[in-house]
């Protein structure tokens, strides 16, 4: 088992939450041991959030209402993300929408989605078959993928498709009958108002052979003869291993994920503690080499200046965040195409980089700013800069500073370079947080910090 130190739970709460704070830190060390902090905290169950209004249970209607629930809903996740304390359910959460994935493009109604993103919350660390059985026949889905066009006189193959190629198995480990097959399997399932309605006239109940087996096989049968492949359980830990650990896998390791998840007849959570708590997952080649998302960049960033979400103004704050996690081309409920956000390199662009710059410059501009729109909750730059205990100490200061929100030390002659930013004119000994100027140099400090290649990394 690892060791339980600093170090390692910088790197754990790094990949598993969306951005720490100094009081989430100090609690993860509160635990002894990893395997207790993985245990009760990162993958502690939580009762379900309330929803994010009454709408949720409206019978979908065409009306102008849309735009703006959406708009609501992606605001309500914000607030969970920020408000994650140590437990990973949302980062999961987001995982199994990039995963399972649907978009508000073709899925007008939020209620639809709404129910997919409970879904996935639910399930978290749940059953991985009893999920991809409940998402085949999700609201949200059987829209997406036209699996409520489809009936047995006219099988759609969209989701037999997706379902094996994206979502449980890959290119190469099925056959074009395989899905023609699974296809008849998924009719008989239409939308009604917010549910799911299986009819047995639309369904083809007939024999269908799927990987060489017989059968009248319905939407079940098809998720339980795909799990049978030794294919499907790698092809789940390979996705988990590239997301938490590193883009690249280790096929070895992964081998070692998926007979755990095999064992545990695809429960989610066994393969999670087995991942988080192994040598393979503290490997120090990983430290530092997953290219944040925009969600964590941005939630993160106001993690790291202590800003919590019953801080947070719904008018301004997050309607900015909003518009940014646009421009950095993540928007929630909005992924590009079934493939989903593929992340890591395609996260940064020439366009890209410049808006997380001037995102952190903005957001450190509004430090203490009583004329700023956005973030007035902060605290003012000297204020937040006494929160550190070496306030007084530039070297010291600059050391936790970077420490906060860099994951991996920065070359000597860079730390030299931040710390002349943070000096000024000053000279070292007579630094302080109480002389003049001091303000405008914590925030050239912050500016600079956040500016740096290595804070776009986990």
């Amino acid at each position: 088992m690892p060791v339980w130190d600093v170090s390692n739970a910088k790197h754990l709460l790094s990949r598993c939450l969306f951005g720490y704070s100094r009081k989430d830190l100090d609690k993860a060390l509160s635990y002894t041991t990893l395997n207790d902090f993985v245990e009760k905290e990162l993958l502690a169950d939580r009762p379900l959030p309330a929803s994010p209004g009454e709408w949720v249970t409206e019978v979908p209607v065409n009306n102008s209402l849309e735009s703006d629930r959406y708009r609501a809903m992606t605001y309500w996740w914000y607030d969970l993300m920020l408000s994650e304390g140590t437990n990973m359910r949302e980062k999961m959460t987001l995982f199994w929408h990039n995963h399972f994935v649907s978009a508000r493009d073709k899925v007008n109604y939020p209620q639809h989605l709404y129910i997919q993103n409970n879904l996935f919350r639910r399930s978290a660390w749940g059953n991985f078959r009893q999920l991809t059985k409940d998402v085949s026949i999700d609201p949200a889905m059987l829209i997406y993928l036209d699996g409520r066009l489809s009936n047995g006189n006219t099988p759609n193959e969209n989701y037999a498709r997706e379902i094996m190629e994206l979502f449980t198995l890959g290119v190469g480990n099925y056959t074009e009958n395989d899905i023609k097959q699974a296809a008849l399997a998924f009719t008989g399932w239409q939308v009604n108002g917010l549910n799911a309605v299986f009819t047995q006239n639309r369904f083809a109940n007939t024999n269908k052979t799927i990987f060489g087996k017989t059968g009248n096989y319905k939407h079940g049968d098809v998720v339980d003869l795909i799990l049978e492949k030794p294919e499907a359980a790698e092809f789940a830990c390979r996705k988990l291993f590239k997301e938490f650990v590193f883009y690249k896998p280790n096929e070895s390791f992964v081998k070692q994920m998926a007979e755990v998840f095999r064992k545990s007849n695809y429960e989610i959570r066994p393969v999670l503690k087995f991942m988080l708590t192994s040598d393979e997952f503290f490997n120090p080649q990983y430290r530092g080499a997953k290219i944040k998302n925009p969600m964590e960049v941005t939630i993160g960033m106001l993690k790291a200046f202590d800003l919590t979400s019953g801080q947070v103004n719904t008018t301004n704050d997050w309607p900015y965040i909003y518009t940014q996690t646009q421009a950095l081309q993540q928007q929630l409920f909005y992924p590009p195409d079934v493939q989903g956000w593929v992340g890591q390199r395609d996260w940064i662009s020439s366009t890209t980089f410049v808006t997380r710059g001037s995102l952190s410059d903005y957001i450190v501009n509004t430090m203490g700013n009583a004329k700023a729109t956005q973030f007035k909750q902060i605290n003012t730059p000297v204020s937040y800069a006494r929160t550190f205990k070496t306030s007084e100490d530039a070297t010291k200061l600059v050391d936790d500073m970077v420490g906060l929100f860099l994951q991996f030390p920065v070359s000597a002659a860079k730390k030299q370079s931040l710390l002349s930013i943070l000096l000024g004119s000053t000279i070292l000994a007579n630094w302080s947080t109480s002389t003049p100027g001091a303000e405008n140099q914590i925030k050239a400090l912050l500016k600079a910090i956040m500016r740096l290649p290595e804070f776009q990394f986990a």
